[in-house]
């Protein structure tokens, strides 16, 4: 199947339909070009009649030559006149996200219309549907690449350069995107959900990730979390990891590897080593109790 949550062939936005129709007109060059080779093939070992003008000068050069490069050359132009398309269809952004690559999840800061930080998430963007956003994708240490496919095409992360990316959905739906260029340890474990909404629920939703989380912080989580984590409105103010404040509103945790739950919270904390190996969060099941575990996983599933 071609479809699915990423897929290059079931494209949902401007950019990957015009990606999709270059791989088709390709895919369908090379077949035509392999079919001909082959029936050639065919014919010059099996068929019969005079064969020998196969190995003439003027068919090498013409088959060998003219026609591959007549072929290429077109094929060529074609895929500049495409491409130019997904510039000339961007308006201007309606929203502006900074992502970070980092070892191995993705920080996501919304951007306010003056270029400062308004809010931070991870591991997932929300964007409303028809809107043109730009992707400021940044990496404070190894190279990644963000794609996600039914959108957009790839583009890297290069720490000390600063890359854009346009991506517009035409419906609602969730996309999956991943990391596209090897950067150690668990990188085939590094996704990103790209989730587009109807614009009147993006802005619920976005007035809802500005604020401050109103519950005071579990005990257990300060203890061991508040160093690394944020829950906006409490006492932790790590930034090591990333921001929890609405933790339970995200669909998974890991960056993409688990469904978002009470259950796969307490695993997550308690064995996150086993789960995602390599990853840079450290386990506390041997730290916490089950029950502590538990009341823990609650209390994060709470922040929504």
């Amino acid at each position: 199947m071609i479809e699915g949550l990423q897929s290059a062939l079931d494209p949902h936005g401007p950019d990957a339909r015009v990606i999709a129709q270059i791989w088709w007109v390709l895919l369908c060059g090379a077949i035509v070009v392999f079919a001909l080779v082959m029936a050639l093939a065919t014919w010059a070992a099996f068929g019969r009649g005079n064969r020998g003008w196969l190995a003439g000068h003027a068919a090498v050069v013409t088959g060998g030559v003219a026609v591959p490069a007549l072929v290429l050359f077109v094929l060529l132009i074609y895929t500049f006149v495409a491409a130019a398309r997904m510039h000339a269809e961007h308006r201007e952004a309606a929203l502006r996200i900074e992502v970070v690559g980092e070892q191995w999840w993705w920080r996501v800061h919304y951007l306010d219309d003056d270029g400062a930080r308004d809010f931070a998430t991870a591991n997932e963007i929300r964007i409303p549907v028809g809107a043109s956003v730009e992707l400021k994708l940044v990496s404070p240490d190894v190279l990644h690449s963000l794609w996600v496919p039914s959108l957009a095409g790839k583009l890297d992360l290069i720490p000390g350069k600063d890359n854009r990316l346009r991506l517009r959905a035409d419906g609602a739906g969730v996309h999956r995107g991943q990391c596209a260029e090897y950067c150690g340890g668990p990188h085939a474990q590094m996704a990103l959900m790209v989730v587009a909404e109807e614009p009147e629920a993006f802005e619920r939703w976005r007035a809802r990730q500005r604020a401050s989380s109103t519950q005071p912080a579990d005990e257990s989580f300060l203890a061991h979390c508040a160093s690394c984590h944020t829950v906006r409105g409490t006492e932790a103010l790590g930034t090591l990891g990333p921001d929890l404040t609405h933790v339970g509103s995200r669909l998974s945790l890991g960056a993409g590897i688990l469904p978002n739950n009470t259950g796969t919270l307490a695993a997550w904390i308690g064995s996150n080593q086993h789960l995602k190996p390599g990853n840079l969060m450290p386990e506390f099941g041997t730290e916490l109790s089950g029950a502590q575990l538990t009341a823990l996983a609650a209390y994060l599933q709470s922040l929504r």
